[in-house]
Parts: C-alpha cells; sequence; structure tokens
C-alpha cells in the first residue's frame, strides 16, 4: 500500500441548505479528501489552522490515523467560509471568505512526508502546489485541483502547473474555461496537450467523466433519495479515487476507471449529511455494498 501526500486547505465552514443548516464545522479541501482516503490508504496531511481550531476536530482527524505532522497551528483565526444552497444543489454560492491565518499559508513539508508516491494537490494557489512539487522526491503519480479563482487571476501560473501533473480532477464548468472552450470533449483534449497523462471531470449528480489521450470512461451518480449537503463532495471523490489507486498500487486504465467508481461511491456518502457526519459513522462493508450497486446500476449485457 502506497502513502499519499495531501496539501490544502482545513477550514471551518457555515452551510445553509434547504434542508438545514450549520455553523463553523469541520471543512476544507485537504480535510474532506483525507477523510476519504484515509479508508484505503496512509494519508499524510499538511495545511495550516488557527490557535482556534476546535481541538475535537485534531481528535477526529487522529482518530482516522491521519499523519498530522505537518499541519501548523498558528496564532490567529482558522480560514473560514460561508455558503449557501438552493434547491440546485450543484451551485454554491459563496456569502463570505475569510482566509485568516491560510492567507500566509505556504507549504512546508516535513521530511518524512517528501518520499509519497501519491500527491495529491488541494485547491490553492497554483504557485503554492509548484512550491510542494518542488519538494517532494519522485513520486509516480501527482494529481491536482483547481477552482475558477485561479483560472481568472493565475491561468499562466496554473499551466506551468499542469505540465508537472498527472492527473486533474475539476469540474465542467472550469474545464470549459481553463480551455477557453465550449465543448467539452474538445476542451478535455486541450488540457490533456498541455501536460497531464488524465482528466477526470466532476459533474455534480450528473456522474464524472475520465478522459485520457486514447479512452474516454462515464461514470453515473449514485441515485439517492437523502441529499442534505454537497459541500466537500469533490475533494470526498478525489479522496475515494486516489485512496483507492494507492491501495492497490495499480495504474493501469482499468484501475483509474475503478477509482472514479470508488470517488463517486464516497462522494455520494458524503452529501448524505453536513460537513463530514456521514464518513464519521461510515464503515468499509458499507463502501463495498454501494461499490456492488454500482457496478450493477451501470451494467448491461452485450446484443
Amino acid at each position: 500500500m502506497m502513502g499519499i501526500l495531501v496539501v490544502g486547505s482545513v477550514a471551518l465552514d457555515s452551510v445553509a441548505t434547504p434542508f438545514g443548516r450549520v455553523r463553523e464545522v469541520l471543512g476544507g479541501s485537504a480535510t474532506y479528501f483525507s477523510i476519504a482516503a484515509s479508508f484505503f490508504a496512509r494519508v499524510s496531511l499538511v495545511a495550516v489552522v488557527g490557535e482556534d481550531f476546535p481541538p475535537q476536530y485534531l481528535s477526529f482527524l487522529e482518530a482516522r490515523e491521519i499523519d498530522l505532522r505537518g499541519l501548523r497551528i498558528v496564532p490567529g483565526r482558522t480560514f473560514r467560509w460561508r455558503g449557501e444552497y438552493g434547491y440546485d444543489l450543484n451551485q454554491a454560492r459563496t456569502l463570505d471568505t475569510e482566509l485568516n491565518v491560510f492567507a500566509q499559508f505556504s507549504p512546508r513539508i516535513p521530511e518524512e512526508f517528501r518520499r509519497e508516491k501519491l500527491v495529491f494537490l488541494g485547491n490553492i494557489d497554483p504557485d503554492l502546489q509548484q512550491e510542494v512539487l518542488h519538494q517532494v522526491e519522485d513520486p509516480e503519480l501527482v494529481a491536482a485541483d483547481t477552482m475558477n479563482y485561479w483560472i481568472e487571476r493565475k491561468p499562466e501560473s496554473l499551466q506551468r502547473m499542469l505540465k508537472e501533473v498527472d492527473l486533474l480532477i475539476i469540474n465542467d464548468a472550469e474545464v470549459r474555461q481553463l480551455a477557453s472552450e465550449p465543448n467539452l470533449l474538445r476542451a478535455s483534449r486541450r488540457l490533456l496537450s498541455w501536460g497531464p497523462q488524465a482528466l477526470v471531470v466532476k459533474r455534480g449528480e450528473y456522474g464524472a467523466l475520465l478522459f485520457t489521450d486514447s479512452d474516454c470512461f462515464a461514470a453515473p451518480a449514485y441515485p439517492l433519495e437523502t441529499v442534505r449537503d454537497p459541500t466537500g463532495a469533490g475533494d470526498t471523490f478525489a479522496g475515494g479515487l486516489l485512496g483507492y489507486l494507492a491501495n492497490t498500487g495499480d495504474f493501469s486504465p482499468a484501475s483509474f476507471r475503478k477509482g472514479v467508481i470508488m470517488g463517486s461511491v464516497m462522494a455520494s456518502f458524503n452529501v448524505e449529511d453536513f460537513s463530514l457526519e456521514r464518513l464519521k459513522s461510515l464503515t468499509y462493508s458499507e463502501i463495498e455494498a454501494r461499490y456492488r450497486e454500482f457496478k450493477r446500476l451501470s451494467h448491461f449485457e452485450d446484443l
């Protein structure tokens, strides 16, 4: 089993959806990724929080056996995000963002983390993502996320970073925006020409697409009766995908397809409750059962 290094944000979120609201609960891209991946592999986390970060959240991360030696606790307030969703749960509306200590975040990768074979660069400044890559030693797979904020403000830095990335995981709107191409297939091919060997396009309730130079794979979303909070679903998806790949050590096209399904499985559990509440009680047997159900849902016979 390979270990995974994740660098990103650990935050306190306040979220409102048509099905409830929560205040200052555990969030952040690196958090969702780490918890999901921890069901399959060792996870080493690099992030920063303030002195006000609740100790019970540290205990939760430690209980998942996530290595927190790269989590710095510094004077000041923890990064906070406040947002809301309407009945279209695919789109969040940001009401307030307080970067606080995250504004001065400069990733320092502990020596003992630098040889991890899988690296996930969470949604942070692409210049910081490159700083991370300059500190690690010969990873076998580098995956990255980004968002419209960086696409608009740092497109050149983002393109430089993508030259060093094996797998890019972003949503369909970001694919079109980054490639300046409205057609998703042509946009995906353009992004692959910039360096990544594979591209995963997250499509919310419509599932996910996996593109390589020679292949395309479409995974459905799991049909759910209860969806309460989609916050962190994309990072949970990435955690399930990379966690599966780390667990198997297999980076073949067939393994990537299975990893996309495992990512979809983890995201489907995450949205059933606010913050990480559903993942707190999740068992591996539930994961296996839903994976089998995904296989049944998408299976069909030849003519």
